[in-house]
């Protein structure tokens, strides 16, 4: 029966805003959970009468941010409008938010799905107030205000989607995007993006759109794909039993695998809009839509990085977060060679930060691009080896430094004195004559041992290369 259909998927996503203060009064924006419920409330945030909203310009801007990482319309004047419903966690009985006349419009998201890009189109983007926080236990539920009036952008994509891989390709990106811009952390343990995902059905070459159903309270990326597998096998029984999908809005519960009816589909007369009296429009400048633009995206970056010939993972990896980026960027700027630049990142820097339980924050390292610059400079110019190259770059890690001064002070420099080095090779031809008659005898991996024999006889200063070129040439290999 499931080859009979296809999924039709529309994402509603509620992202945080990572703004010092709430949408519309000074308290602390809860970006992450407090100690205690209700304690960053004032009148304004509690709906109490005769509070006015003022809106905030940090918000304005993170969200413009925003509008540009998702290549959106910014449009000079948006409206904001009253939503009325009565909920306990809405205080004022009404929530701020844009219907009519959004900030932004018309915007995509490009992401790479199997080797492939992937373009899903994104409707509008607005602000708007967050409501508070319903804690049930028992018999009681308590409500928590803390996030109450915390400031909020809704993305409403088209309904691009057909399968759950696509919807999660696109929220790990839409995730990225937020962290790249700034406008939020969007981590979604702490609430910081939250995604309600709207499901119908069709006939496989069927062009319309059928009732669908908001599924909600879906708080990690898994647990969307399960709900979706879910819903997706109930709209199909229903319609094989002969039923008819109704149009509604259910909560997910992701212990039990199931999802459970809240209510009828709204529609936007059932929650009685109208435009927010206590603000004016939102008047933008063109030099403030300007001054937020981005240059560069996380897409274009690994694309990029693919045509420098990285691998698949380097470039994702390299291009998952700005800070990182623009460090490698700046590197390979200074050493115009991407491959190994991204070597000495992802294999030398990454080993050092996992044994050191990092979290790999490229925005406080100890070191800049120039110090990895002038260490490939010596590797390039055979002053250092591999080996003693990783040394370098722990002591930078570590403590910071200059490069010349650490390769000096741990006595790392590589020894290309022919002479020394020969007589080294020497030595462990003699201390070694098994090997050595093996070798001859056609084993050419032993050339490698005493390569490594020679090194550790150097202390890790010879150059590998001319003990290989040596060791051949006093064998007559």
């Amino acid at each position: 029966m499931h080859s009979q259909f296809e999924i039709v998927m529309g994402l509603e996503t509620h992202v945080r805003v990572a703004s010092r203060t709430k949408l519309f009064c000074s308290c602390e924006n809860q970006l992450e959970l407090a100690d205690e419920p209700n304690i960053r409330v004032c009148p304004v945030c509690m709906g109490m009468p005769g509070a006015l909203p003022v809106l905030s310009k940090w918000v304005v801007d993170l969200s413009l941010k925003a509008s540009h990482a998702l290549l959106m319309e910014i449009h000079q004047v948006s409206r904001f409008d009253r939503k009325s419903y009565s909920y306990p966690d809405l205080p004022s009985g009404y929530q701020i938010t844009q219907l009519y006349e959004p900030i932004a419009t018309n915007g995509e998201v490009r992401t790479m799905i199997d080797g492939e890009i992937k373009t899903f189109r994104v409707n509008r983007l607005h602000i708007e107030a967050d409501a508070g926080k319903l804690v049930h236990t028992g018999w009681l539920t308590l409500c928590d205000y803390n996030r109450s009036g915390a400031p909020l952008v809704e993305i409403v994509t088209e309904p691009d989607f057909r399968s759950k891989a696509e919807v999660i390709a696109y929220l790990e990106e839409l995730q990225k995007l937020m962290r790249w811009c700034g406008a939020s952390d969007a981590d979604m343990d702490k609430g910081q993006l939250r995604c309600d995902v709207n499901i119908s059905i069709r006939p496989h070459g069927d062009t319309n759109l059928y009732s669908r159903v908001e599924l909600k309270n879906i708080n990690s990326f898994s647990a969307i794909g399960r709900a979706i597998d879910v819903e997706f096998a109930r709209q199909i029984k229903i319609t094989a039993n002969g039923g008819t999908i109704d149009q509604e809005t259910r909560g997910w519960d992701d212990e039990k695998w199931v999802s459970h009816s809240m209510r009828s589909k709204e529609n936007a007369m059932d929650y009685r809009y109208f435009p927010e009296p206590d603000l004016l429009p939102l008047v933008l400048t063109n030099e403030e839509i300007d001054g937020t633009k981005i240059m560069w995206l996380p897409i274009d970056r690994r694309l990029k990085y693919l045509e420098y010939g990285l691998l698949t993972d380097d470039a994702r990896i390299l291009s998952d977060r700005k800070e990182l980026s623009d460090f490698y960027d700046a590197l390979v700027s200074m050493t115009n060679d991407p491959k190994k630049s991204a070597s000495l990142i992802t294999t030398v820097l990454f080993a050092l930060m996992s044994e050191h339980h990092d979290s790999g924050d490229f925005a406080n390292l100890k070191f800049q691009p120039r110090d990895l610059a002038r260490l490939y400079e010596l590797l390039k110019d055979n002053a250092i080896s591999s080996t003693n190259s990783k040394k370098v770059v722990e002591v930078l890690y570590l403590e910071g430094g200059d490069v010349d001064d650490i390769v000096a002070r741990y006595s790392l420099g590589q020894n290309n004195d022919g002479d020394a080095l020969q007589a080294i090779a020497q030595s462990v031809i003699a201390s070694h004559p098994d090997q050595v008659s093996e070798l001859k005898s056609g084993n050419m991996k032993l050339l490698g041992f005493l390569v490594g024999q020679c090194m550790k006889a150097s202390s890790g200063s010879g150059n590998p290369k001319l003990f290989s070129e040596i060791l051949q040439k006093e064998l007559m290999l």
